[in-house]
This record gives structure tokens, sequence and C-alpha cells, in this order.
């Protein structure tokens, strides 16, 4: 866009509901601008009250930039140029640590005013925000990779999307089936209204559960129910379900899917949540898909990176990554509280010196682990460090997700080999991390 005049930009941070419980007016043209930033149809009025009900049980802060330069033919000034949005929820950093994490979404700049330092001074005080409020850790999903590693964030979990040959040649291999007990399980044909109850309950024990879980916004158990349709809020009525109850009869898992026509090329069902407390459920629920007549495929956009599904299948052929997607990216504005925070599988001791350009996490310090815990100490401005980093390497180590080595041979972190091998072996967690929410 050409040049024109410095815009007069003023910023006004608000709930979504006002304290009559009535929409907040600026919600509106708030959702404009950002439906415009991501290319998504203008909301529906009505929608925007349901909306704003769903961000208050989030505790959402919305942030709009507005310009009030006066230009004849632009568009509504009451439509912000910029929107920025935060909420509070857990994640889970392994070991059953449930860590309060600052959350990050709805990020928009309108074209016309990018390269103006507006998302760069929105990021740099919403985080000095955070660390100020004592969070250890900030996380977002990135819709785009380039924009968030400026500003200390590194990718840190994965999911791969993935078709699933359903038909003639599905199966389970029967020692895997029996060793989990899914003989004891069953799988019913829910009603998907029931999961507005059910799918928050699942989900909590799958959190607790997973490390690199992050815990789920309102509209998650509006979706899963049927009563919302994924991007707007209105019914589903394609929406099917199934629970997973284990041999006690309490609820472990639940799949909702939606037939994707019969015009679909083999006929397909496409996963639109799938979420497990334990293996039991998750094999179970697959064998479940594979049981659906008329359907010769299954799409899921969300299964972890390493997944037991195909070592399960009696034809791994059958199963096939389409994709691989970073679900949750990962910024430490406190090393010393999001490192004591999680576990470790190793003892020992490694120090570092942390390159981090917003001035939030630099410096040295010195992480000594005994026992599953760990000691960080700051270390004075002349102390030798045995590795030198990144805040966004230190985002990406930090849930396991990528080995010390791989960002050394990408030279991403500068150390001696021993070193980066001892970094190594702290860092690790048993498990992969698993994010399935999106926000």
């Amino acid at each position: 866009a050409a040049e024109g005049p410095a815009p007069v930009l003023r910023t006004e941070r608000f709930g979504a509901l006002r304290e009559d419980g009535l929409a907040d007016q600026r919600l509106e043209g708030w959702f404009d601008a950002l439906k415009f930033g991501f290319h998504d149809a203008k909301a529906d009025p009505a929608d925007v009250a349901r909306y704003a009900e769903s961000y208050a049980l989030d505790g959402r802060v919305l942030t709009a930039v507005y310009d009030d330069a006066e230009r004849p033919g632009v568009w509504d000034p009451a439509v912000p140029v910029a929107t920025y949005a935060t909420m509070q929820n857990t994640l889970n950093v392994g070991g059953g640590v449930l860590l309060p994490a600052h959350l990050v979404a709805a990020v928009t700049v309108r074209p016309t005013h990018r390269r103006r330092g507006i998302l760069r001074q929105l990021m740099t005080e919403d985080l000095n925000h955070a660390a100020d409020d004592g969070l250890a850790l900030a996380a977002l999903t990135a819709s785009e990779a380039t924009i968030y590693g400026r500003f200390g964030f590194g990718p840190a979990a994965f999911t791969r999307s993935v078709q699933v040959d359903v038909g003639g040649r599905f199966g389970l291999q029967l020692p895997a089936a029996e060793d989990l007990g899914l003989d004891g399980g069953t799988v019913e044909v829910a009603d998907p209204d029931s999961l507005a109850v059910l799918a928050p309950e699942v989900f909590a024990r799958f959190h607790a559960g997973t490390p690199g879980s992050v815990g789920r916004q309102a509209s998650y158990a509006q979706v899963a129910s049927g009563r919302w349709r994924p991007g707007r809020p209105e019914p589903d009525n394609a929406l099917r379900a199934a629970v997973y109850y284990g041999r006690a009869g309490s609820a472990e898992g639940y799949v909702c899917y939606k037939f994707a026509g019969w015009d679909s090329s083999p006929r397909t069902v496409k996963v639109v949540d799938l979420v497990a407390a334990g293996p039991a459920a998750y094999l179970g629920l697959w064998k479940y898909l594979g049981s659906i007549d008329l359907v010769e495929r299954a799409d899921f956009h969300a299964a972890p990176v390493e997944d037991p599904l195909p070592w399960a299948l009696t034809d791994a052929r059958g199963y096939q990554v389409k994709g691989e997607e970073d679900v949750l990216w990962l910024r430490v504005p406190a090393p010393e509280a999001a490192l004591q925070a999680r576990s470790y599988a190793a003892d020992g001791s490694v120090s570092f010196d942390i390159d981090d350009p917003l001035g939030l996490a630099g410096g040295r310090w010195r992480l000594t682990s005994s026992g599953g815990e760990a000691a960080v100490e700051p270390l004075g401005p002349g102390a030798a460090a045995d590795v030198r980093l990144a805040v966004e390497a230190l985002g990406s180590l930090y849930l396991g997700g990528v080995g010390a080595h791989t960002l050394a041979a990408a030279g991403r972190i500068a150390g001696e080999p021993e070193a980066i091998r001892q970094l190594d072996r702290l860092m690790a967690l048993p498990e992969r991390p698993y994010c399935i929410t999106h926000f």
C-alpha cells in the first residue's frame, strides 16, 4: 500500500462482556477485523453475543488498535487496524504438573498498517505484563511460522495429519488389544449433545496425563456437542459421536466425526475431535472408526507424532502421514520459574547463556537437577556458560519436543559436544509432547 500520513493510533483493552452481561459494543468491530485478518466471512451480529459469552468464560482480554485519522472512504473507524487477545490456562509440563500459562491469540494487523511496529509494541508490552504477573510461560498457536521467532517463541509440540484405511485391510493385532484390556472396554454411539458435559470431563483426564497439553477454551465443548460448527456458533446436524467406556464403566474417551459425503473417493469420515485418556480408549475408538459401514478411510488432523496406532494395526501400510504441524509455540519470560516447574529424568548440571532481544529472560543461568527436580540460579555477567542459545530455542527445548543435539546441528545452540549431550540428557522427557488444543 502507498505510504500515507502517519496514523493516529489508539489502543483499547476490554473484556467481551460488559458489567450488565451484554456484549461490549466494541466487540462487533473487533470481530470484523479478526475475520478480515483470517480471510473468514464477516461475523453475523447475532453470533457476536454467543462469542462474547464464550470469551467471557475463557477470561479473554481483548486488545484493539484504532486508526483515528480521518480519510474519506476508509473502512469504519470502529473496526480496529489490529487485534490481539490473551487468556490464561494450564500447560502440562510433565511429571503431573499443570503450570499456568499466558496464552496469546487472535493476532492480526491490517495490511495497510504493517511494518509500523504495531505488533512489536503489543507483544512486548503484553509479555512484560505476563512476566510482571509471575507467569513463567507464554504460548500461542501460529498461523504463520515466520512471525513469532523474533518475539522469542519456538515451536515446542507437533501433531500429524493422517489418513487411515478403515476398509477391509483395517484390523488391530490381538496381542495389543488384549494387553490393553480392550476386551473389557466398550464403545457406544452417543448423542453429540451429551458431550457438552462429557467432553470437558474426558479432556481433563487427558490433559492431566499428557505432557504438552494445554487446557481448552469453552468453545471446544460447543463444537464437540454439535451445538457449534467449527468457526460459527450454529448447530452442526451432520456431527456424529461415540464414547469409549472402560471396564469400570466410566467414560475414558470420545470421538466426534462427520461423513465427507457420497461424492468423496474413497468414502471418508473426517475426525473433528478425538480425545482419549489412555491407550485403551485411543485404540478402542479407532476400532470403532474401523467398523463403520460404507466407509473406506478416516482422516485425522491431530494425531500424535509418536502414534501407537500404526504399531497396533495388522497392516501398518494402511496408515499414511500426510503432513506435520507445529501446534504449540512456547516463550519463556522467566527461566528460573519455568525450569524449576518441570520434571527431569536425569541428574546433573549445565549452565547456559540466553539471548533475549526483548530483555525478559536474557542472562546466564545454571540448572542443577537431582531426583527429578531442578534448582536454577542466576550467574554473574562474567561467568562462563556451557552452552549459548536464543530464548526461542529454549522454548522449543522446554517440553522435550526436540533434542539439544538437533538444535545444535541446526546452529540454534552453541557449545562443546559434551555440554550439548548433557543438556540433551537433562531436558529429555519420557514422552513426546502432544497438544490437541488450538487457541
